[in-house]
Formats: C-alpha cells, sequence, structure tokens
C-alpha cells in the first residue's frame, strides 16, 4: 500500500477519512466525512463501456456518462471516480466545479489500481455559491499536494477510454492527448502489405478503378487537397470496449476525383487539430472500401471511402509544404460559396454557402435534444449575429458545435467571422413574411480574429474577402460597437401570429399539454437544455419591471397581488468602460493568460491592448500578419386578479435571471464576459463569482420586462391535438380548430402556476425586433404577435397594465421557451399567446 503523504496537517479531513478506508480489512470497506466541507476543484466526463454493469452492480442509472472528480479540503487533493447515482446533480448543474460538498462516502477499488470512489455525497448550498472560491482563495490549487503523493493518471478511471468528453457536448476534443503538433513517423512494421510502393503516387480515379474491379492491391501514395473538414463524430456505446471511439470525414480531392477519407480512433488524437481545409497531404498505408452513401443507396454511382487506421495498416499522413507541391497532380482550388446578406433571401431552401462578416451578437450557450435514429442527444449551439457590407440586418446563425472549442469559446462581438458550409432554413410566420438563417452541416468550419486561426484561414485573396475588406476600410466602429451585444435570452425564427399557422407548423412535435404535465417535463431538462412548450392558461397577475434611466436594472420592493410574490432588488452591476474607437477589436493574437487572484475577474494581457485598429486587424486575419503602427426610479406596474383556488406548485421565476438579459459588450474584459456569459465550466482556475455576469450592464435593447403569473389548466380531452396532427390540408384544419375548441375550453386549473416573463419586441429595437405585421397593440394582439406594432407608438407600461383587465378569464393557449439555468432557476419566457374563442 502506498504511504500517505502531501499535507501534515493533523487536521487534513481527507487524509483522516481516507486513512480509516485503508486500515479497514472488511470486504466492502467505506469511509464517511462528517460536517467537515470538501471542495470539487474539477469534474470529467467520459462514456461508459461494457464492462458498467461489473462496477456498477447495483446502479439503476440509465446515463451513458461516468465522472471523475478531483476534491480537496486546501491541505490535500485527491482524483475520485463518482457513482452513477450523483449523475443528475451534475446534469442539472447542482454538483459542478466550486461546489462544497460534506458526508462524503469513499470507497477504495482495488481492482481499478486502488482508485477512490465517491458512493455518496451532500451537496451544501446553503455555504454559497461562491464558498469554495472564498476558502481558496489564499490558495494555488494546482499546488496542492496529492494525498497519495504521484499525480494520478489523466485516463478515466472506471472505464477503458483513452479521453474525456466535454462537459456538456459530444464533439468537442477535451484534453491534453489531442495534439496540436504533428506526429513522430510511424514505424514500417505494421504497414502490412497493401502498398508496395510508396514513392510513387496514385491517382483517386485510379484507387477507384481498382477498388471496383475486384483488386484489393493498391500501390503508390495519394496525394491530395483537403476540401473541407467534418466535426468529430462520437461513436460509443455502452456494449461496446472501443477505448477510442472517434471518427472524423476529410473530403479530399486531386486532378481526376474527389473520395471521403475517413480518421478512425486514434489518428483522430494524433491529426484532427492538425489538418484543416487547403492543406495539401500525402497518404500512405489506407484502406479502400465502398463509402457510405453508395452502402446506403444515396447515390446512383458507386464512390470509394478511404480509411485511415492506426493498425492493420498503421496510416503515414504528410503534410506537404507549398513549395513541394508537383503541378503534376493538379491538385484542385480550395472551393467557396460566400453569399452576402441582401442575397439570403433569394436563396433556396436547404442552400450551401459560406459567410464573411463583423459579429454584433453572440448568444449564451444553450442546449437542445435531438433525435437521430433510437438515439437521443444533447447537442449545444448559441446565435450569432453577422453584419456584412450589403445590408442593415444581420445575418443570423444557429452555430452547433464545428469541434473548434478553441475557437468558439472566444467569439465575441466586434470580432470578424468567416463561417462555411453553412445551410439556408427558412421558416414563416404568415404567407406573405418569412425568415431566415443559417446553420450547420456535418462539414462547417468557423475561423475568427482573436483566436490564432488566421494562420490556417484559408479563404484570404478571394473576391468576396476583397471586397468585404474594402467595406472595412470604411465602416465606423464607433456604430457597430453600440450594437454590440453578448448573452441573454433569445429565440429566433419568430413564430407564426395564429393559432391556425402555428399548429400547422408543428408537425410531429408534441401538442398541448396540462401543467402539470409541463411541471414534470420542465424537472427533466437538463443544464441549459431548452424546450417549447404550449398549454392552455389563464392570466392572473400582471406586473412591470422598469429599468433605471442609469443603465442598471431596477426591482421593485412594492408588494404584488396575492398570486404575483414580492420581487427582491437585485444588486447593481458596474458600468462597463466605453471602448474608444481606436481598438485591437480584430486581434488575431493569441491570449497569454496569467493568474489571477481568486473572487476577481481574470485577465489576459489581450485585455488592455489599445492601439489597434479594427480593420488592421481584419487585415491580418485575412491578408496575414503585419507590424503593429499603432436616479430617479419608476415604481413596478402590476395587475392582478382575486386568487380562485389555493395554489399547490410553482414554476417559473418571479424575477428575471441575470442569464436572461442581454449586456452591453465590454471589450476590455471581453474574455471575463466570455466566461460570465458561457457554460458551467470544469476546471477550478476558469471559475468566476457567480454573480460575475451582473457586473456588465444589461444592453440597450432591455428597457423592462413584464411577468405574467398564469393558471394552468389540465383537460378532459385531447382530440385537438389528435385532430391537428392528421390534419392534412389548411381547409382540413380550419374545420378541426372549429369543432376542437370547444373541447379543449372544458378544462380545469391543475393546481400549477407559472410565472413567465414576456419581452415584447418593440420598433426601433434592433436586438428583440418586432415583425413587419401591424396591430392594433391591444394585449390580444401584443400577445399574439409577440411584441408591439412596429408602425405605432407602443404603448406605455402604466398604459399596458391600466388595461390588463382585458385578460381577465381570457383562456390563452400560451407557447412558453423553457430553459433550464441550473439548480432550481428554470426560465419561462412567454413567446406568443393565443386567445381561444
Amino acid at each position: 500500500m502506498a504511504a500517505l503523504s502531501g499535507s501534515s496537517s493533523e487536521f487534513c479531513t481527507l487524509k483522516k477519512t481516507l486513512k480509516r478506508l485503508l486500515s479497514n480489512t472488511s470486504a466492502s470497506p467505506r469511509a464517511r466525512t462528517r460536517s467537515e466541507p470538501l471542495y470539487v476543484i474539477s469534474l470529467e466526463r467520459y462514456g461508459r463501456d461494457a464492462d458498467f454493469g461489473v462496477r456498477f452492480p447495483d446502479s439503476i442509472s440509465m446515463s451513458d456518462s461516468l465522472f471523475d472528480a478531483t476534491i480537496t479540503d486546501g491541505d490535500c487533493k485527491i482524483r475520485a471516480s463518482l457513482d452513477p447515482a450523483v449523475n443528475r446533480l451534475i446534469s442539472v448543474n447542482k454538483l459542478h466545479c466550486g461546489s462544497v460538498v460534506r458526508n462524503v462516502e469513499f470507497s477504495r477499488e482495488e481492482e481499478e489500481g486502488g482508485s477512490f470512489h465517491v458512493c455518496s455525497l451532500e451537496v451544501d448550498r446553503l455555504s454559497g455559491g461562491d464558498a469554495a472560491l472564498r476558502a481558496l482563495s489564499s490558495v494555488n490549487v494546482r499546488s496542492i499536494p496529492w494525498m497519495m503523493g504521484a499525480e494520478p493518471s489523466a485516463s478515466p478511471l472506471r472505464a477503458r477510454r483513452s479521453s474525456y468528453l466535454p462537459l456538456w457536448n459530444n464533439h468537442d476534443f477535451c484534453g491534453e492527448m489531442w495534439r496540436e503538433t504533428t506526429p513522430s513517423e510511424p514505424d514500417a512494421e505494421d504497414s502490412g502489405d497493401e502498398i508496395e510502393d510508396i514513392g510513387s503516387t496514385v491517382s483517386l480515379a485510379e484507387v477507384r478503378r481498382r477498388f471496383l474491379s475486384g483488386s484489393r492491391r493498391y500501390r503508390g501514395a495519394l496525394c491530395v487537397r483537403i476540401l473541407h473538414k467534418s466535426r468529430l463524430m462520437y461513436y460509443g456505446k455502452t456494449d461496446q470496449k472501443c477505448e477510442c471511439p472517434y471518427k472524423a470525414e476529410l473530403q479530399v480531392g486531386d486532378g481526376s476525383s474527389t473520395a471521403c477519407v475517413v480518421l478512425w480512433n486514434t489518428v483522430c488524437l494524433e491529426w484532427y487539430r492538425i489538418l484543416h481545409p487547403g492543406q495539401a497531404v500525402r497518404l500512405c498505408h489506407y484502406r479502400v472500401k465502398e463509402s457510405y452513401s453508395s452502402r446506403t443507396g444515396q447515390e446512383s454511382e458507386p464512390h470509394i471511402e478511404i480509411s485511415l487506421n492506426s493498425r492493420n495498416p498503421t496510416a503515414h499522413i504528410t503534410i506537404i509544404p507549398k513549395n513541394q507541391i508537383s503541378p503534376d497532380w493538379v491538385l484542385p482550388n480550395l472551393p467557396h460559396s460566400f453569399i452576402c446578406r441582401e442575397e439570403i433571401p433569394s436563396c433556396p431552401q436547404g442552400h450551401i454557402c459560406d459567410v464573411i462578416g463583423v459579429v454584433i451578437f453572440v448568444g449564451r450557450p444553450e442546449r437542445i435534444r435531438k433525435k437521430d435514429g433510437q438515439r437521443s442527444e444533447i447537442e449545444e449551439y448559441r446565435w450569432l449575429h453577422l453584419l456584412d457590407r450589403t445590408s442593415d440586418k444581420p445575418i443570423t446563425i444557429k452555430l452547433f458545435s464545428t469541434s473548434q472549442p478553441d475557437i468558439q469559446s472566444r467569439v465575441y462581438p466586434m470580432a470578424l467571422v468567416v463561417c462555411t458550409r453553412l445551410k439556408l432554413i427558412r421558416s414563416a410566420v404568415d404567407r406573405a413574411t418569412t425568415f431566415e438563417y443559417l446553420t450547420n452541416t456535418s462539414l462547417t468550419q468557423i475561423y475568427c480574429t482573436g483566436t490564432g486561426s488566421h494562420p490556417v484561414m484559408p479563404y484570404r485573396g478571394v473576391r468576396p474577402i476583397r471586397q468585404f475588406l474594402h467595406w472595412l476600410k470604411q465602416v465606423d466602429e464607433s456604430s457597430l460597437l453600440e450594437r454590440a451585444v453578448i448573452g441573454g435570452y433569445f429565440s429566433y425564427p419568430p413564430l407564426p401570429v395564429s393559432l391556425n399557422s402555428f399548429m400547422e407548423n408543428r408537425p410531429g412535435e408534441a401538442g398541448l399539454i396540462s401543467g402539470g404535465e409541463m411541471k414534470l417535463e420542465c424537472e427533466k431538462l437538463n443544464y441549459r437544455e431548452k424546450r417549447q412548450f404550449a398549454i392552455q392558461c389563464v392570466v392572473t397577475a400582471a406586473c412591470y419591471h422598469h429599468r433605471e434611466n442609469n443603465g442598471r436594472t431596477q426591482y421593485s420592493d412594492l408588494p404584488s397581488a396575492p398570486l404575483s410574490p414580492r420581487v427582491p432588488r437585485q444588486r447593481a452591476g458596474s458600468e462597463p468602460h466605453r471602448t474608444p474607437v481606436k481598438r485591437k477589436l480584430f486581434s488575431s493574437t493569441s491570449p497569454r493568460k496569467r493568474v489571477a487572484p481568486p473572487l476577481q475577474p481574470f485577465a489576459t494581457e489581450d485585455d488592455t491592448e489599445t492601439d489597434f485598429s479594427l480593420f488592421d486587424g481584419a487585415m491580418e486575419f485575412l491578408v496575414g500578419e503585419q507590424d503593429d503602427d499603432s436616479n430617479d426610479e419608476d415604481d413596478d406596474e402590476e395587475f392582478s386578479t382575486p386568487p380562485t383556488s389555493p395554489m399547490t406548485s410553482r414554476l417559473g421565476l418571479t424575477r428575471v435571471a441575470i442569464e436572461t438579459l442581454p449586456r452591453v459588450f465590454c471589450y476590455e474584459r471581453r474574455h471575463v464576459q466570455a466566461v460570465a456569459v458561457g457554460m458551467q465550466v470544469n476546471s477550478f482556475h476558469k471559475l468566476l463569482p457567480q454573480r460575475e455576469l451582473e457586473s456588465f450592464s444589461p444592453a440597450s435593447c432591455y428597457s423592462g420586462y413584464f411577468t405574467l403569473t398564469m393558471r394552468g389548466a389540465r383537460f378532459k380531452t385531447h382530440s385537438f391535438v389528435f385532430c391537428m396532427n392528421r390534419g392534412k390540408s389548411q381547409r382540413v384544419c380550419s374545420i378541426v380548430i372549429k369543432i376542437c375548441i370547444p373541447l379543449v375550453c372544458i378544462a380545469l386549473s391543475d393546481g400549477v402556476m407559472l410565472d413567465a416573463l414576456f419581452l415584447p419586441a418593440a420598433p426601433g429595437n434592433l436586438h428583440w425586433m418586432p415583425l413587419p405585421l401591424s396591430h392594433d397593440n391591444s394585449w390580444e394582439s401584443i400577445l399574439s404577435h409577440g411584441g408591439f406594432s412596429p408602425h405605432a407608438l407602443p404603448p406605455s407600461p402604466a398604459d399596458m397594465i391600466a388595461t390588463a383587465n382585458q385578460l381577465t378569464n381570457q383562456r390563452l393557449l400560451c407557447v412558453f421557451d423553457a430553459c433550464a439555468l441550473g439548480a432550481e432557476k428554470m426560465e419561462l419566457v412567454l413567446s406568443r399567446a393565443f386567445p381561444l374563442r
């Protein structure tokens, strides 16, 4: 047994507890801490494997994930696996990096190399969210000694996996084992006999011809250009023992043809971060098979697929310098299909394109559940707005992971972004009004200033880039900066404005549910998972919360009606520093981080840059590196109706969450702001105080919000949903509505009260823009349109509250956007409310 080392303190909680465990000779020894606090300073996720049932015979967890944690008491630290029973605490962000835990029960797994295992624990939420930061403020957690002396293995503890997964998605790489530099030359002994001569070259067309003729001997190396690169695909399954279940695809071409190259397993670890579109590569020791699209009948003609494996044979990959590319290979130029904002409306649905623009909005990261066959996966995404030279309207992008976490995590407002292989999605509000946005394909890549991605940005010199640079010379940076927004609630595209159109546009989605069913479904949501619900409600109270004139938000201390609870005052945040016009907004220099004291916003050397212009930074990114040249408060208004029944349960928030409000972009603290807006981090050195986001002022697009307290309903019948899903034409649907709405209205309260935010779109608001459809600005019209009429002066909040009695006993079909913000916070935003006649 290894000797204990580390702290000499006699009061080291971990040391005392685990000494009892190591000296216990019983068959299933366990030891538990008592009331002493322990701190979680890292949390890492990985996929379980086929031995899960052996390692956890009593577990009933259905999760595909396992977790390892680094835990400290301030004197020493250990790495331990966590029992699957605590997975739910992590998935809803109740247990996270920085949590204080007590009553931790440990065991030791001799079969797993003597590693420690946490059988159970209690999360101490009474200490406050920043208790760990305060307790360890005088400690460098990286220098805390390991209790067993040597640092434990960096591999997952309870499954045979070669690397960890990101906490919140399956598509990004994670860990130092993902190489950034070219690996050493492979040994020739495992090359196999499929290639006899790697000195000569062979074309893709020749390899395809030989494969289709039945030959399995491929003489010569392939010299090709990488045209496109896919994101990583993690295919780990719980019943398989593959240690590195990754694959990635490269679309490559030479002068004769194109083909798909697949990187398998550990080849992804060694090469995925190194290979980029535009590079010329030499491929040796490959296997050839029929492509996936051909095998599945997606293509009429057979195509080949080049497989690069870590063994049998060991693939040999070489990046060819530009000065060594032979003209005899006739390598194709890198394809591109750039479009500008004014061209988007004329493009067909599903059009694949590339775009370039200046970022003026970066949304908060959110997650959505997607189904792929029988599997359900939660994917992470965020919204971007890009401005280009052709329109004052932004290019809207719903950006999922592209397996470029080092770039995507540093996409800020005022950065220049090139995004490739996007797909156009079109959505209709009515027959005459449509909205478009772009989203990922499997081959989407993103390049951005300020991330160090400029050395691999392959589209320099193409005509759309030159035209964009010409526009950028004349742009007014201050006007762009005034529009720069980060974080907050954002929903797109807008929903239809009629009940008929709304139900027609929900194919395959759940229809109306009761308040009780909605509460149960919301309790199943994971951290930052977003979902839309339709439910019948009656408004019982309405309140408007003003924003102060100085830019901070003010909440009323006035008591509200019985069904609209008292709202506490929010702590005011500090004003951000305004950025001068001349600024290194488009810097492409990779930041060099320095350690900052706990409980203080961490900084980087980039945060103090002040002598670089937007255009100069763009030139470095798009052209190449160059040398640097250079209180009156308003009371909240409210309306309420008398309570009709005792409240049994509530859902939602009675005050706006700090994550809901969009923030003014602060260039000087952009790195801190990005972390504050982002997802929960997995290591202590990245951790910020929970209220750090409040130090950034709300954006000018935010002027206040309504809170609506609503009583949910349960139904005697679901005929409405059944009939709507069966309607096959507009005529049929209209008949169905007339027949079924009276049945829907036969509803009773199910005792669930909903506290929802309503953020009406208003004329002149460039972030929450109203629909281009005029209406009379009555409550009914405002709720069904999601905002005020664009062609009339909006009514004042006082007038809105004064006329809120229009909602008395009015049954509404309400559409809510629900987002689990972590722990107990469930954000409910009312997107639409359609009156039921």
